[in-house]
């Protein structure tokens, strides 16, 4: 055999062994956790067939201590590259748990590092799959420093590309930051896993008993404590979930979101689309099917703060960010987790050239002490912060309730909203007619003949003077009043006519 065939031959016996990860056994208990191997995850449920670029397939650990000297470890437990979704470009990495459980020591957070550099250097989506045990303990420092330069970099890259994380497995103490720090996370129900301490530590610590699925599984990150933004029953539902969300988002923040081609909703809205009666609730996400391309609305967060909706869609093939009050859930008042949820996603669409549209509906803010002192007043500014920052054409509709401090905070003409129409059954007012009255009228009802007639005359006249949108319109704080029916067509000539943004780096995407 020539040397070149010899170098030839062993050249595809090492690589061949390195794509198998940490062998067949360890494939075959991955596969016996209903999870799919790293190389499966990346070239067969995310990237376009065939477009894989590899990188760093060979890079070893050069740890010595504790009998790391003896151990070869394929990719070092992590797999980096190149490829595209959608036929766009992205760079991704993946962890292997099949190698050593795909702990993170220094020569595996260097291909992380490297592959996240090359991110933000080409101006593409960067796609982290989490599925590991942690730090690698044998090497110490050395995995603490690997953590730390992913953690720089998560945050360098944020508002320059789009950083999405998919957990899909164990993810733990520090390791779980890097996820926190990037704009999406996705976590699948009975395979995810995140947490800062284990059930073992909080047993041991605490004397509580908790089931690692309770501490950090699916369930618990999507609808209570936040930290994830979608939930899927699947791998392969995650995916295509992946995908469809990298369709609304450009590859960077010096570009605008791909333009597609403008398809009518299903079912556009008509002239009743809201209750008569004010007090009578409603779901906010048939008023956003029945205005947006082809009815399709992805939302974000869906199973937390669900007193508020937010998410991505079309309006004329344009990719635009949607904030909305929902009505049936606790009457579409903010609220700490509410004001935190719309302002983060109003950070990432300012930072991504997404214009917005608010759409209103809320009596105010969730009075209580448990929310004073969860402190709604420094949370509540942040949603005040972020509608007044953001440069993106920023556009409001106002469809029933508009009360109090609310109706500032839902990007009123006030904090810097483009345009800003209202349905006639809209009503802009200090608080509601019921709590108004009592409190302008207490002395003439008190002193009345029969209280509650004249409690109800009082409620009458606040409402003729307040219960409409006529007295803000003549104001000029309200533009346009409109029809429901109307609503899409004049969305469509308000956002053809807005002065285009300036693309470019304007801010990260802090996780608020």
């Amino acid at each position: 055999m020539s040397s070149i065939m010899k170098s030839v031959s062993d050249f595809l016996s090492r690589f061949s062994q390195k794509q198998k990860g940490g062998g067949e056994k360890a494939i075959e208990k991955q596969k016996k956790k209903g999870k799919h191997t790293a190389r499966e995850r990346v070239e067969d449920l995310l990237l376009d067939s065939g477009t894989f670029l590899e990188t760093d397939l060979f890079v070893e650990h050069s740890a010595r201590d504790f009998g790391m000297d003896r151990k070869e470890l394929a990719g070092d437990g992590v797999i980096t590259g190149f490829g595209k979704v959608n036929d766009s470009p992205v760079a991704v990495f993946a962890q292997d748990f099949t190698v050593a459980g795909g702990s993170l020591g220094r020569a595996h957070a260097a291909k992380i590092v490297k592959v996240m550099d090359a991110a933000g250097e080409s101006g593409i989506p960067l796609i982290g799959i989490n599925d590991s045990g942690g730090a690698r303990i044998q090497e110490g420092v050395e995995s603490l420093c690997g953590y730390g330069d992913i953690f720089f970099r998560n945050t360098r890259l944020s508002g320059v590309v789009p950083q999405i994380s998919i957990i899909l497995g164990p993810c733990a103490g520090g390791a779980v930051y890097s996820p926190a720090l990037t704009d999406f996370v996705f976590v699948v129900n009975r395979i995810s896993n995140m947490f800062i301490t284990g059930p073992q530590v909080i047993k041991t610590v605490l004397g509580e008993d908790v089931t690692q699925e309770e501490l950090g599984g699916a369930r618990t990150q999507t609808a209570i404590t936040g930290n994830a933004h979608f939930y899927s029953e699947s791998e392969v539902e995650a995916f295509a979930t992946v995908k469809k969300l990298l369709t609304f988002l450009p590859a960077n923040s010096s570009e605008k979101p791909p333009l597609h081609r403008s398809v009518p909703p299903l079912k556009p809205l008509s002239d009743d689309v809201i209750p008569d009666d004010r007090k009578q609730a409603y779901s906010v996400r048939d008023i956003i099917r029945g205005l947006v391309d082809s009815s399709d609305f992805l939302e974000v967060h869906e199973q937390w703060a669900r007193n508020i909706v937010v998410g991505l869609a079309r309006l004329g093939g344009r990719t635009i960010g949607i904030i909305a009050n929902q009505p049936k859930v606790l009457a579409g008042v903010l609220d700490v987790n509410a004001s935190d949820k719309a302002a983060r996603f109003i950070r990432f669409c300012d930072a991504f050239n997404i214009p917005l549209l608010t759409m209103v509906d809320t009596p105010g803010y969730l009075p209580g002490v448990d929310q004073e002192h969860a402190g709604v007043i420094r949370h509540g500014a942040k949603l005040l912060y972020a509608y007044s920052e953001a440069t993106v054409p920023k556009l409001t509709l106002i469809m029933r309730k508009a009360y109090g401090g609310a109706y500032i905070a839902m990007c009123s003409r006030h904090l810097g909203a483009d345009f800003v129409t209202s349905w006639p059954s809209g009503e802009i007012a200090v608080m509601g007619p019921e709590g108004a009255a009592n409190i302008i009228f207490r002395k003439d009802i008190a002193e009345a003949d029969d209280p509650d007639a004249c409690r109800q005359e009082k409620i009458d006249e606040y409402e003729d003077k307040f219960s409409n949108p006529y007295v803000a319109a003549s104001k000029g704080y309200i533009d346009t009043i409109i029809r429901s029916s109307q609503t899409r067509d004049t969305l469509l000539s308000v956002l053809e006519l807005a002065v285009p943004d300036k693309v470019g780096r304007k801010h990260g995407n802090i996780p608020l």
